[in-house]
């Protein structure tokens, strides 16, 4: 239902979205979309693989028929040789949020990247660094000479709260810790204590899908990566292979396309690269999960062994309605 201006000129209120989340093939593409042509909304992809061009098939890019007329946004906008974090992704992505609210239409933000659309929601910031500046190649130069032992007692003598929360195997958050200190001045620890201080940007309202049996979600992620390497993701990868894009690009080591570039530098065969795929999507749905149910504010929608698109609907409106949104 339209409602256009319902959301425009916000400025005492933060702007209501709706997020769908969950694992992966848990179905959140489907409800989205379902959601947004119940509620005049459109989606906005919170997937820190899908925006990449080219890279289709092996991140379950939504296709013309899946997205049913409803404008989707952040989905194949980057060059797949770009390396995006989630400070990037939270500029790239609010100004798109809020032209959509200013439309008077409804965000939804569907994705299984946790940390991006918690970032989005909250709005505030990162502190500053760069993952390809100066100081992250000193430190990096030195973590190779010297190990993390050195850089981990540095950051310990700056900012001890960190470097007591950090694990000393956590070698990327530790050099980031650093990096912040050195070229602000200010430890993380205080960035991130300011930060949690401030209002959320937008009012967010949360549903989540998970099925209530584990081995129930293991077997569509099976039955998934079966259809993917079917619709052709060997092809996928060698095709961005041939646009000349380096072995090394953060796209290529997604799960999927890492596994199945081994097959084509031959150090590993067909099958070997399914199962580990197969393996490796098990254990990202379990991590995602782990993250997501530190939310409180997610309403959950569970599966049983079937998927139950017009229930998951059903409720999640009752969910939505009740929040005000209408």
């Amino acid at each position: 239902m339209n409602r256009p201006g319902l959301w425009a000129g916000i400025s005492d209120m933060a702007g209501r979205i709706v997020c769908v989340v969950g694992p992966t093939a848990c179905g959140k593409t489907a409800l989205g979309v379902a959601l947004a042509k119940r509620f005049g909304g459109e989606v906005v992809s919170a997937d820190s693989m899908q925006i990449y061009r080219g890279l289709t098939i092996g991140t379950a890019a939504p296709t013309e028929e899946e997205m049913d007329g409803v404008p989707h946004h952040m989905i194949a906008i980057a060059d797949p040789a770009e390396q995006w974090s989630a400070a990037r992704y939270v500029r790239e992505a609010i100004p798109v949020i809020d032209g959509i609210l200013r439309r008077g239409k409804l965000p939804i933000l569907v994705g299984g990247t946790g940390l991006w659309m918690d970032a989005v929601v909250k709005g505030h910031g990162f502190a500053a660094g760069c993952a390809g500046g100066s100081v992250r190649k000193e430190l990096e130069a030195r973590l190779a000479q010297e190990g993390i032992g050195p850089l981990l007692e540095e950051l310990r003598k700056a900012d001890p709260a960190a470097a007591a929360r950090l694990h000393p195997a956590d070698t990327k958050r530790i050099l980031r810790a650093l990096e912040v200190y050195r070229e602000t001045g200010k430890t993380i620890t205080a960035h991130n204590e300011e930060t949690k201080a401030l209002p959320p940007r937008y009012d967010a309202v949360w549903i989540g899908l998970q099925f209530a049996r584990r081995e129930d979600m293991r077997a569509l992620i099976d039955k998934r990566v079966d259809a993917m390497v079917e619709k052709g993701l060997l092809e996928e990868v060698r095709a961005l292979l041939r646009r000349g894009l380096p072995r090394n690009a953060t796209a290529l080591q997604a799960i999927g396309y890492k596994e199945f570039l081994g097959v084509l530098e031959g150090t590993a065969t067909e099958a070997e690269a399914l199962a580990e795929v197969k393996l490796r999507s098990r254990q990202y749905a379990k991590r995602q999960l782990t993250w997501l149910r530190r939310n409180p504010a997610i309403h959950w929608v569970f599966w049983e062994k079937d998927r139950d698109f017009a229930r998951a609907l059903q409720v999640s409106t009752e969910i939505l309605s009740a929040a005000g949104v209408s």
